[in-house]
């Protein structure tokens, strides 16, 4: 096709800003979906995005746009999340397009991942189109939020396109937008071979599926393929567009989006990043592929019967297939089995792997609680990255512990700023920066002003710990603002601190997976915390269950768990008082042995309440 009438763009937006509902706009308008087949939500494919709302994957589709004067537009679409976790993923979609389309929702306002998004996008140089969503609500306040985005991003009121997502008001005029404004894909038909992978899915008949942009050459069936990143070769069974169901053609072209189905059986030799060339007339360089995302928490992953173990490594390899920043090793506890120390770019994309494994793959799984990685400097001035407290060496030979710091951004309501800040004081933040973005609002009165979401918004900055973060800071900030504020982040630097290694001990006898590294100044608090919680997860046995916490040799709390009583005396009904007494001594006998030998039951629920902690 001609790359002049090709536009590659993407939908990025802060969570729950209408990207999806725009989408399923654009597929009705275009004709792509029959009205018969539509659904809401129609590009999100997993029944975890239905339900909870938001999108995890990106997804593509080809459309075809008739212009004026009857020109006919080819406009691949790749729909991207928009939760702070998934920011990896709005990666991968901006290096496959020439640009980008950023929804913001005309009752809520710039939040912090439309911030975030933006910057990802100026990075790439894409040509960004400003669009105004949601407003025929009865709450929204276009004319507030439009200038917050001229303010914010130099955007001119000219270029903001009002819409309606819901009701497809103003998403013709959008579509004209892209066609305008968007840029054509550039590149040569003739030159070599170099289509970028930007995800990828393995199906059990045609081997790894390879989602490609093409940025030269062409590809077609039958052609023998090399895998720049991993040197592996391949024939191509089948090349496709999306719409948005697989659909086979016979190449693809420059400036196209597409899949490739490399009859590949080995996951590790398709990655996410790769550049995909052709065998005998190979590119000399390959495509800047995407930098590499560290994981920032880790969780250990055991499955409760250990003969799924197997089941479990391969579909962790699976789903790193198309989820590249997840990574897993293997490890051994010796409470748990063996199982896999994961790392995660978050809490959600840690629940959402977790949901994924035991509904996609029927896995019964235990997750213990989230850590973060920490650098460990020894006596011997070795530097250790350690994701898992059981790994830590000896107090005695650390010389410095330093902990991951983020540098954190607020965007919320100005009403709710004292609320935040004390929030923020109290989890070791510092304060680096406050900003107006509706400057113009300052001056108005706000006292009588029933809607929160349109207060004059601040910018917060911090720099904070990011042990804090996953101690359930995102739904202390929220619940502080009702809901209105919102929070993105990035990794600043390791910083030395004051921490210590809390162990868990049940039954006397030391819970390796549900270790903790916590700050010197909290340790009692949590400590307490902890045991108290588990003395009410744990189910109650025929005998005593000591719960202590512990920071090297001392205990610093305990809470006991107390025996399940059964009445022996009920078929004494008279007699001399020793019979009674040689009962209950036989019984006091029976459960020290029961204790000495019995095994203490841990649910999920236990592990879960390490990982969670009380405001104060």
């Amino acid at each position: 096709m001609d790359t002049s009438l090709i536009r590659n763009f993407c939908i990025i937006a802060h969570i729950d800003h209408g990207k999806s509902t725009l989408a399923d706009r654009m597929l009705e308008i275009t004709e792509t979906v029959s009205k018969r087949e539509m659904s809401e939500q129609h590009l999100d494919q997993m029944d975890l995005e239905r339900e909870k709302g938001i999108t995890i994957k990106a997804q593509a589709v080809r459309m075809n746009y008739q212009g004026d004067g009857a020109v006919s537009y080819q406009l691949n679409l790749i729909d991207t999340p928009g939760h702070v976790d998934f920011s990896y993923e709005v990666s991968r979609s901006l290096a496959a397009c020439e640009g980008a389309i950023l929804v913001v929702d005309a009752s809520q306002g710039i939040q912090a991942q439309t911030l975030a998004n933006v910057y990802l996008a100026l990075e790439r140089d894409l040509t960004i189109i400003p669009v105004l969503n949601k407003i025929d609500l009865a709450v929204a306040d276009p004319e507030r939020v439009s200038n917050e985005m001229q303010e914010a991003f130099g955007f001119r009121q000219d270029e903001i396109v009002s819409i309606s997502a819901k009701s497809g008001e103003g998403v013709q005029s959008l579509l004209k937008a892209i066609v305008e404004r968007i840029p054509a894909p550039d590149g040569n038909p003739k030159s070599p071979l170099a289509a970028l992978i930007f995800d990828s899915v393995y199906d059990s008949y045609r081997g790894v599926l390879a989602y490609v942009r093409v940025m030269n050459g062409q590809i077609k069936a039958s052609q023998r393929i090399l895998l720049m990143g991993s040197r592996a070769t391949a024939e191509v069974l089948e090349v496709g567009t999306f719409s948005p169901k697989l659909k086979k053609e016979q190449l693809l072209g420059v400036g196209e989006v597409g899949y490739m189905a490399t009859g590949l059986k080995n996951i590790a030799e398709c990655r996410v990043g790769d550049t995909v060339t052709l065998e005998a007339n190979s590119a000399l360089v390959p495509l800047d592929g995407y930098r590499a995302l560290k994981p920032m928490v880790f969780s250990g992953l055991y499955p409760t019967e250990p003969s799924q173990y197997s089941n479990l490594r391969l579909a962790l390899e699976k789903l790193q297939l198309n989820d590249p920043s997840l990574e897993f090793v293997p490890e051994v506890s010796f409470a748990l089995g063996p199982g896999f120390r994961c790392g995660f770019l978050g809490l959600l994309h840690k629940e959402i792997v977790q949901e994924r494994l035991e509904r996609e793959y029927l896995l019964d799984l235990i997750f213990t609680a989230p850590n973060v990685a920490y650098e460990v400097l020894t006596v011997k001035d070795e530097i250790l990255e350690l994701g898992n407290p059981g790994e830590f060496p000896s107090p005695e030979t650390i010389s410095e512990i330093r902990e991951p710091w983020l540098e954190l951004r607020v965007v919320t309501p100005s009403r709710y700023m004292g609320s935040i800040l004390e929030l923020m004081n109290y989890r070791r933040a510092l304060h680096k920066g406050i900003e107006y973005l509706s400057a113009a609002s300052l001056g108005k009165d706000q006292s009588a002003n029933t809607n929160p979401s349109s207060d004059s918004r601040v910018l917060l900055e911090f720099e904070v710990p990011m042990s804090e973060v996953i101690a359930d800071l995102y739904g202390q900030i929220k619940s502080r603002s009702q809901g209105y504020a919102s929070i993105d982040y990035d990794f600043s630097q390791y910083k030395p601190a004051q921490l210590v290694r809390l162990d868990l001990l049940v039954n006397n006898e030391k819970i390796d997976a549900m270790s903790l590294i916590v700050h010197k100044e909290d340790v009692y608090k949590r400590g307490k915390d902890i045991v108290n919680r588990m003395r009410s997860l744990i189910p109650r046995q025929m005998f005593d269950v000591p719960i202590q916490a512990a920071v090297g040799s001392k205990i610093i709390a305990r809470e006991t768990i107390k025996a399940l009583r059964k009445n022996v005396l009920s078929k004494c009904y008279g007699g001399d008082i020793t019979r009674k007494r040689k009962l209950l001594e036989k019984q006091a006998e029976g459960k020290k042995r029961m204790k000495n030998v019995g095994k203490v039951e841990i649910p999920q629920e236990a592990f879960l309440a390490v990982m969670s902690s009380e405001e104060t």
